[in-house]
């Protein structure tokens, strides 16, 4: 299905007006509905449209998203099959992917970096206490609108249910789900994981926001692989040359990359809360915040 196939048609009462881009499940679309005004709506790609395991992962995200309500998650509004088609509606978040925010404006000053991590904290913390793991955090799954400094989470497709039963697992024993720049070491087993992953991978996002490096330097996903399993990741003031941050932000990041449970930040709502103290006691100390830098303390 090209990307351009279905503007103009009308699906489940959607009108699909632009074509917005294309993941490996579903193409996007900005639509106008007559009562719920803008919204985006995905449709699952043709050649997945037999596929039962692709079709209740595309639908699930729907199915989580309306389990939980937060100002910042994006709202599920619709989702079913309509005129032959799979489709999902989603509340129209204004912005772009947080990704492509940081890749053009590069490192974020850490005072918008905590707005950034209170924000999908608090969804996060929202999402763990309806019993949904999400499993795949990365700044492409954040909406960031720069005028508003906001965020929002979006991208439910491959959660799941905290007490559902092993045998309700769309991923086979041994093969990992996420992106493997940002999932915690235990996903890499294949095994059920807790809220504890999320932490992991909000904590690699935060390193990412701060420093524009990711804390392994692994070329490959097989180094990358290996380098989750057995190596320390690089620490937050040896990220990028240059760039120091207090002993405080450090060690909160560190915490939360930590590869044993039993020393990582056991919730979301612990790491975000101790993240952006750090952040927030320093400022009032240093008057020379420059383009989002800190110089070490004591310096």
């Amino acid at each position: 299905m090209s990307g351009d196939t279905l503007v103009g048609r009308t699906v489940a009462g959607y009108l699909l007006k632009r074509y917005v881009g294309e993941g490996g499940t579903a193409t996007v679309y900005r639509a106008e509905h007559p009562e719920l005004g803008m919204a985006a709506v995905k449709i699952l790609r043709s050649r997945l449209s037999q596929d039962p395991v692709a079709i209740k992962r595309f639908l699930r995200e729907a199915e989580y998203g309306a389990r939980v309500s937060h100002p910042n998650i994006v709202r599920a509004y619709d989702y079913g099959q309509a005129e032959g088609l799979h489709y999902l509606a989603l509340e129209w978040a204004e912005g772009e992917p947080l990704a492509e925010f940081v890749n053009r404006s590069g490192p974020l000053a850490p005072s918008l970096v905590a707005k950034i991590v209170e924000q999908i904290g608090a969804a996060l913390t929202s999402a763990h206490h309806a019993g949904i793991i999400h499993r795949d955090l990365k700044p492409a799954n954040i909406m960031y609108n720069p005028a508003e400094q906001s965020a929002k989470l979006l991208d439910f497709g491959i959660a799941r249910d905290s007490d559902s039963n092993p045998e309700e697992r769309l991923t086979r024993a041994g093969f990992f789900v996420g992106t493997l720049q940002y999932v915690a070491p235990e996903t890499l087993s294949g095994e059920l994981v807790k809220e504890q992953a999320d932490v992991y991978s909000l904590a690699t996002i935060t390193y990412y926001l701060l420093t524009g490096c990711l804390p392994f330097t692994g070329k490959s996903p097989r180094e990358l692989f290996q380098q989750l399993l057995t190596q320390a990741p690089v620490p937050l003031n040896d990220a990028r040359k240059g760039l120091r941050f207090p002993t405080a932000v450090e060690a909160v990041v560190m915490r939360g990359l930590e590869r044993e449970l039993s020393k990582r930040c056991k919730t979301v709502d612990e790491f975000a809360g101790a993240f952006c103290a750090a952040v927030r006691e320093e400022a009032p100390k240093r008057s020379g915040f420059f383009a989002g830098l800190f110089r070490k303390s004591g310096e």
